[in-house]
């Protein structure tokens, strides 16, 4: 009897072209599902695909093997999820990679809640602030800030990413608040240090009639991580632009106050994202779930909105 696996990843490769492909979209590496496709050739002992270098094609058998299985694939995992859907509780790790800001103060608050109602799922957190290699890193989840989606995944928005001035009362005791962006040049401030691109992030700030005008300040100093720029500006070093999750409690408190109310830059989404693939785990749906519906019952898109903060 053929398994489930060597089928779908040879339905899958021969839907996408490519192996890579494939394995995107069942959360497999290229190699595991090479495997797969050369076990079930070995098992029918008919070959499937003609391989090159550069091209992957279907045989005279693949093809005949591909229009055989028809839509009859999608109703097996329907009828297994079906079944599967009757178990018990989710159980398993759960792989989740999360900026460590926004892991440590909005994420991990929740999860008290969702292992009380799933008990036997471990969450396992991966603090980083580098947009995670979502499949290849072997991760079920994961939460920041809006990056460019490779194929095979897809994303639940949590928030948007607004982008704000901020500074402590203690620099700002002797200073003059700035008017407009461009007055922004007169005041030392904290850099950013991208850990993606190594370069040092440039926010354009914009108002309520789109006027854009970047933001440039003295840089006294330059970090590399959110965390030590929330605690710079925290100590009083210069302004920073930071984005709201990350300071919000600050300036709730009052260590921190925002400047240029008025303006802000928009830098996308907080996101949860996940494989596409068409059934996902129960420890992974649950917990998408789970996480958007809290994020909403947090009011993170009221909170988390430069239209709202002043």
């Amino acid at each position: 009897m053929e398994t489930l696996a060597n089928i779908e990843s040879f339905v899958q490769t021969a839907r996408k072209g490519s192996f890579s492909a494939a394995a995107r979209e069942l959360g497999l590496t290229p190699a595991a599902i090479s495997r797969n496709v050369a076990m079930l050739e070995k098992n029918i002992g008919v070959r499937l695909f003609q391989r090159s270098t550069r091209f992957l094609t279907l045989t005279e058998g693949g093809e005949r093997l591909l229009s055989s299985i028809g839509d009859s694939l999608a109703q097996l995992q329907d009828a297994l999820a079906g079944v599967s859907s009757l178990q018990d509780e989710p159980t398993g790790t759960l792989r989740i990679s999360v900026s460590p800001v926004f892991g440590m103060r909005h994420i991990l608050p929740l999860l008290p809640q969702f292992l009380k109602s799933y008990p036997r799922v471990q969450p396992d957190l991966n603090f980083d602030n580098r947009p995670a290699e979502l499949i290849a890193g072997g991760y079920d989840i994961a939460i920041g800030g809006t990056y460019d989606l490779p194929e095979g995944v897809i994303s639940r928005t949590l928030a948007p990413a607004h982008i704000i001035v901020v500074a402590s009362p203690s620099y700002m005791q002797n200073a003059e608040s700035p008017l407009s962006p461009r007055d922004l040049i007169r005041f030392d401030g904290v850099g950013l240090r991208s850990a993606k691109t190594g370069s040092i992030r440039q926010w354009t700030l914009m108002n309520e009639t789109a006027e854009e005008v970047p933001a440039l300040f003295r840089q006294a100093v330059v970090v590399d991580d959110p965390n030590a720029l929330r605690e710079a500006a925290r100590q009083g070093i210069g302004v920073v632009l930071t984005a709201i999750p990350d300071v919000a409690d600050l300036l709730e408190t009052g260590e921190l106050v925002r400047l240029l109310p008025d303006w802000y830059a928009d830098a996308g989404n907080i996101s949860c994202y996940f494989p596409s693939r068409r059934q996902l785990p129960p420890k992974t749906r649950v917990f998408i779930d789970f996480l958007v519906e809290a994020a909403k019952r947090s009011g993170f898109a009221e909170n988390f909105s430069a239209r709202r903060i002043r």
